[in-house]
């Protein structure tokens, strides 16, 4: 290594050494009962780190082991001192980090630069991080993620990546790593909806409450426009809910066929830009509403729309749908060709609009044409818009369906528009 390369190196391991040292020293200004190690020991130890791995790797092992028992020693002797007797680690830990991170920025600085920078980023927000686990996770939360990230990350790579089953288009891998996909964008509206509820607002819980399902959260906020409240503020919300089932179809769909996505994509801008410039003018109609004052969020509340996304049920629900739809989809094309699939597609989308599409995409290329899976993603979509016209007739009324249908005809036209013009 030459002198410039390691001088770079060195630098890279100053700098991470720094930017943490400057977070811990941020932090013991505001949080800490007592005074921490500051930028200028972690860049020390960043610095050490890189010159104990230039040295070889005894001396790299020799210095974990000083610094591990340097922080220990400060630990113990704080604790003693502290006036409270429940002393955190972060710090100690962070600085035992910080000097392996000296010691990768020597080897493979841009992994030692992004792991730095995630670094900061987690210990920049421990206010966020302690408030959502003790007052918006549950058990029941916990035990669910557990579940699932166990299923994902031990059970997926032990899945068989070939093609199974009637037709070869149930391959176990793939399916599982759809099924997971789709699970966790769930999971991001769930956390959504539990960590900002209505406090700012009911459009963003129709927003994040979409990507956990639009068709319940159209029926949550259906029965409550019936009930008189926040009357003004639901219209909008409900859009938004259509806004979340454009944005993941793109996503979940890029999983199955990147191709198919792409196609897709300026039809559900297209969708997203019409109902998005409704939103906004039926926003400013209602701008002088008063914000709702109850906050019912909550998981017990068994019309929240989010509940319980990552549910071991509800995920291998999701993967026997998967399943069906797609030996369903493989066998009407092949008795019925394009149009097999359409009609596949349309049965598909009146329970999940995602998962008909998913299944039509993962055919694409291969049994069916690119544009016929994006046709079907498409009618897949109708069919579901269908289904959430109907909740709302049920829940709201025939007022608040028929004003609904007449709001979501322009996206769905423009969407079907977006579809057809694509060459």
């Amino acid at each position: 290594m030459d002198t410039v390369t390691a001088l770079a190196h060195v630098g890279t391991a100053l700098a991470i050494g720094l930017l943490v040292g400057l977070e811990r020293e941020h932090s013991a200004r505001h949080d800490l009962p007592r005074p921490s190690a500051g930028a200028r020991t972690f860049a020390l130890l960043a610095v050490t780190g890189a010159v104990a791995t230039a040295l070889g790797v005894a001396v790299l092992v020799a210095g974990l082991a000083a610094v591990t028992v340097l922080m220990v020693v400060g630990y113990l002797a704080a604790v003693r001192t502290a006036a409270e007797p429940d002393l955190g680690a972060t710090t100690e830990v962070a600085a035992v980090g910080t000097y392996l991170l000296g010691a990768l920025a020597w080897t493979r600085p841009s992994w030692a630069v992004a792991i730095g920078v995630g670094v900061v980023v987690v210990l920049a927000v421990k206010r966020p991080l302690h408030d959502f686990a003790t007052r918006l996770v549950t058990d029941q939360d916990v035990g669910d993620a557990l579940r699932l990230f166990v299923v994902a990350l031990v059970v997926l790579p032990l899945l068989p990546d070939r093609p199974l089953g009637p037709y070869g288009v149930l391959n176990p891998s793939r399916i599982w790593l759809l099924v997971v996909a789709l699970t966790v964008v769930g999971w991001v509206g769930y956390v959504g909806v539990r960590a900002l509820g209505e406090r700012i607002g009911l459009l963003l819980v129709g927003f994040l409450g979409g990507f956990v399902s639009a068709s319940a959260t159209t029926l949550v906020l259906a029965r409550r426009r019936r009930r008189g409240e926040v009357a003004p503020a639901v219209m909008p919300a409900v859009l938004a809910a259509n806004v979340a089932t454009l944005v993941q179809l793109v996503v979940v769909v890029a999983v199955a066929s990147p191709a198919v996505a792409l196609r897709l994509l300026p039809a559900a801008g297209a969708g997203v830009v019409v109902l998005l410039a409704e939103i906004a003018w039926l926003w400013r109609r209602t701008a002088g509403a008063p914000a709702p004052a109850e906050d019912p969020q909550t998981p017990a509340d068994e019309n929240h729309p989010a509940v319980r996304p990552l549910s071991l049920t509800a995920t291998l629900t999701l993967a026997a749908l998967l399943v069906v739809l797609l030996l369903g989809t493989r066998l009407a094309a092949e008795l019925a060709g394009s149009g097999g699939v359409a009609v596949a597609a349309v049965v598909g989308g009146l329970a999940d609009a995602h998962a008909a599409s998913v299944a039509a995409a993962t055919l694409a290329g291969t049994v069916i044409p690119v544009a016929t899976a994006a046709a079907a993603a498409g009618l897949a979509l109708a069919a579901n818009t269908a289904t959430k016209l109907a909740l709302a007739l049920a829940a709201g009324g025939a007022r608040f369906a028929g004003r609904l249908t007449l709001l979501l005809a322009a996206p769905v036209a423009a969407v079907a528009t977006g579809i057809a013009l694509v060459p």
